[in-house]
């Protein structure tokens, strides 16, 4: 039997124990179905296998899923990604930010492979899906990489970009809900210039209408290869 994953989270200052046994992380969610089709064939040029469909769901191991303040990961070949999580738990649909940290070179060939290799940060703050819903597609997605001491955004971008949550679930489960102890990662955003690693990372998503954010920061430590 596999020992569930306990995440601690607050929601308007209450405390949510969540105990996830299943992570799944959504792929290729963009809306644009036209673009996603292009980035696609751009990946398959240089030897990126072609997804099974759109969107697809890659399993990993809920063990994956971490709140601590930092990481590690082999070499300087990972980096993260904003993304949106939706959570079953307590009999309602929660909403956080995490981050699909994942293994650049290993994704190069194999991607299912590349999303075992990494931790998955995930914010200690979760919202309502409820009451987000009615004004999903004015959620902004971002995240700032440091490097050497620099900030800069790394991703930004309106979470319209991506499917909603409802249409993921659906797809994933047949049009059912997602299983209670369930968390998916939502998919991500174009990177603002290069993709690469950093010392730091951090991701949000913030809500206009409410004027608040979900946050979360981790730092990254880079280990050897072989000594």
């Amino acid at each position: 039997m596999t020992t569930p994953t306990e995440l601690h989270f607050t929601f308007d200052g209450k405390p949510i124990d969540a105990n996830v046994d299943q992570l799944v992380i959504a792929g290729w969610t963009g809306r644009d179905t036209a673009a996603v089709e292009e980035h696609i064939a751009e990946l398959e040029a240089i030897g990126v296998a072609r997804p099974p469909a759109t969107p697809c769901f890659y399993r990993a191991s809920a063990s994956l899923l971490t709140q601590a303040p930092s990481i590690q990961a082999l070499g300087a070949n990972s980096s993260g990604e904003a993304e949106c999580f939706m959570l079953a738990s307590q009999g309602d649909l929660w909403v956080g930010v995490g981050s699909d940290h994942t293994d650049r070179k290993v994704e190069a060939f194999d991607v299912t492979v590349s999303k075992q290799m990494c931790a998955k940060p995930v914010g200690p703050n979760l919202w309502r899906h409820a009451d987000v819903a009615d004004h999903w597609d004015d959620l902004v997605l971002r995240s700032y990489a440091t490097n050497d001491g620099i900030r800069r955004l790394y991703q930004e971008g309106s979470i319209a970009a991506l499917k909603p949550p409802t249409e993921l679930i659906a797809s994933y489960r047949d049009g059912g809900a997602l299983e209670p102890g369930t968390l998916m990662f939502g998919g991500t955003l174009a990177v603002i210039g290069k993709v690469g690693g950093a010392d730091r990372f951090e991701v949000e998503i913030y809500d206009p209408a409410r004027d608040t954010s979900l946050l979360h920061a981790y730092d990254i430590q880079a280990l050897p290869g072989a000594i």
